[in-house]
């Protein structure tokens, strides 16, 4: 246990360095293409919107799509808007709004807001003293309460009213499939029409979303297509693919706002969210005016900062994303998901192939520094192949960038692992089993496991070779040096380098026939006194790799954390 505890802390510190090398980008500069935001000037067909917007789940803006609705210009506050709205639904009409516990910052956290109830009269009423202390030049725009608000206040009984700019009107229903009763602001359904594009789809919802003064909806996505559109104001909409969730880091998903993230955008606090310095390079913005239309792709996240008296529609529907998806599968699409996001995972973290800088001086040096018998013939060994240049001998077919690596490779094993008793046997003497002697092997002091860095080595030096290139080496080091074979997988093989490793045994598979395949198994496992026991370290090890995979998958994407047993 203390052992698997020690490659986890050894992952997690590659993982936290893997995030230190990602530079801060740009807004937008890592959005993929085939991601960003398209834009169009006018409406276009539903044909078009279902096979190039919504069938890509990708967000697309409309300019002016719903400048014919007759609500831009009736419920224009500065055009005698808001008497218009308070005499059109009534004296009567109850509305649900949210109250912020963060001035004007509204959060999906029930324990960051409360919801009120109040006469949709009351607050217009508050809204057109905000508007009046807007128009008025002598008085200024951040007056908290004027004498206007205070006799609302009293008017109405309402204590929500002591701090009108931290209520919201957020999704106050005009139409919904799913309501029985009649819905308080049904009647302005009368001044919006279905944008044209949509026409087709079966609306779940309308809705009204309207604000005093300026204010901001955290970040967060909706289980539904959404189609935003502006009648009065300005809104200044920032999305994420949903990709970038990992950026984001969202509340975790047994949570009650589980579809919003925890991250302040402006103001991230990267000692707490270190990926967070990465979200501005996956977001891209687009400022919607009156008129102009938004779609909003199920699961993309976004945040809406809306000017002061900003007045908006939304219409919502059901995608096929989740209709699609049959209920008795459901386990078994969780399954599949969370281990395709584990494949990705895994791929980010291993090292990027490259070839490595090697010199015949930095190469002579580590030979030179090695301890013991077979560190101090390695170098000679090589060195003699590699003049005589015979190609008779698996070790003479390897190229000089290979041979390098192998000397790398074997250098680095003396460097981490003691070696008491004899020298191995030679290549000429290699077959005969009685000119070696049997050697115990263990490790250098310190601490449980090999340093971080030889798994990054290990695993860039796999990642470097061609699968040919590397099964030769592996062949020479069985054959000419069996005790190093055995220390670099029993004693130094980590994670990282393990998974290489393995994958490096895949791709070699379609280069042989089964035999040949079997003859090199046969040769690699032979050097090991227990074969069984040499597999299992590399398993272990992979699994080790994987798991972590697995628990940044869940950290980034659920907001869970889950511990292996052992």
């Amino acid at each position: 246990m203390r052992e698997l505890t020690g490659e986890i802390n050894e992952l997690e510190n590659r993982e936290r360095r893997l995030s230190e090398k990602e530079m801060e980008a740009g807004e937008g500069e890592r959005v993929e293409a085939s991601l960003r935001i398209r834009h169009f000037e006018g409406t276009i067909s539903p044909e078009e919107f279902a096979t190039e917007i919504e069938s890509k789940n990708i967000p697309g803006v409309f300019r002016g799509a719903v400048k014919g609705w007759e609500s831009i210009s009736l419920w224009d506050p500065s055009n005698g808007g808001l008497d218009y709205m308070m005499e059109k639904v009534g004296p009567a009409a109850v509305v649900e709004a949210m109250m912020s516990n963060y001035e004007h910052i509204f959060k999906g956290d029930l324990r960051s807001h409360e919801r009120v109830v109040l006469p949709f009269s009351a607050f217009i009423a508050s809204c057109k003293s905000y508007f009046e202390q807007l128009s008025l030049p002598s008085v200024s725009s951040h007056v908290s309460k004027s004498a206007r608000d205070k006799e609302i206040c009293e008017e109405t009984c309402s204590t929500s009213l002591d701090a009108p700019d931290r209520l919201y009107l957020a999704q106050i229903p005009i139409y919904s499939v799913e309501r029985t009763e009649r819905c308080s602001l049904e009647v302005l359904k009368e001044d919006i029409q279905t944008p044209v594009f949509i026409a087709n789809k079966c609306i779940s919802s309308i809705n009204f979303w309207m604000n005093r003064a300026r204010s901001r909806s955290s970040t967060h996505y909706d289980p539904h297509h959404n189609i935003l559109c502006v009648v009065s104001g300005q809104k200044e909409v920032t999305l994420w693919p949903p990709e970038a969730c990992r950026f984001l880091y969202p509340m975790p998903i047994y949570g009650e706002a589980s579809n919003h993230s925890a991250v302040s955008i402006e103001d991230p606090d990267l000692s707490v969210h270190a990926r967070a310095k990465n979200m501005k390079g996956y977001s891209e913005k687009v400022i919607l005016n009156p008129g102009d239309a938004l779609f909003i792709p199920e699961g993309w996240f976004h945040q809406v900062d809306s000017s002061d008296l900003t007045v908006a529609v939304n219409f919502w529907w059901v995608s096929r994303i989740m209709s699609d998806m049959v209920d008795h599968m459901d386990a078994y699409y969780l399954r599949r998901i969370l281990n395709r996001l584990v494949c990705k995972e895994m791929d980010r973290m291993l090292p990027k192939r490259s070839n490595l800088s090697l010199n015949k001086e930095e190469n002579s040096q580590d030979d030179e520094s090695a301890e013991g018998c077979e560190e101090s013939d390695t170098n000679s060994k090589l060195t003699k192949v590699g003049s005589n240049g015979d190609k008779s001998t698996i070790l003479g077919q390897l190229e000089p960038y290979d041979l390098q690596l192998l000397g790398k490779l074997i250098s680095l094993v003396h460097e981490n692992v003691e070696y008491i008793g004899q020298c191995q046997n030679t290549p000429t003497d290699s077959n005969d089993e009685s000119s070696e002697t049997s050697n115990q092997i263990k490790h250098i002091p310190n601490g449980d496991n090999a340093p971080l860095s030889v798994d990054d080595t290990l695993a860039q030096i796999f990642s470097s070779l061609e699968p040919l290139a590397l099964q030769k080496i592996l062949l020479v080091i069985a054959e000419c040096f069996p005790r190093t074979l055995e220390a670099l997988v029993m004693h130094m093989l980590g994670p990282a380098a393990a998974e290489v490793l393995t994958r490096k045994f895949d791709e070699m598979e379609p280069l042989f026939t089964k035999e040949q395949q079997e003859e090199f198994y046969k040769k690699f496992y032979s050097v090991f006194d227990d074969p069984a026991a040499a597999m299992n370290a590399i398993l272990n090890a992979k699994e080790t790799f994987a798991f972590q995979a697995f628990q940044n998958v869940l950290d980034q994407y659920v907001g869970a954390q889950v511990i292996r047993l052992a």
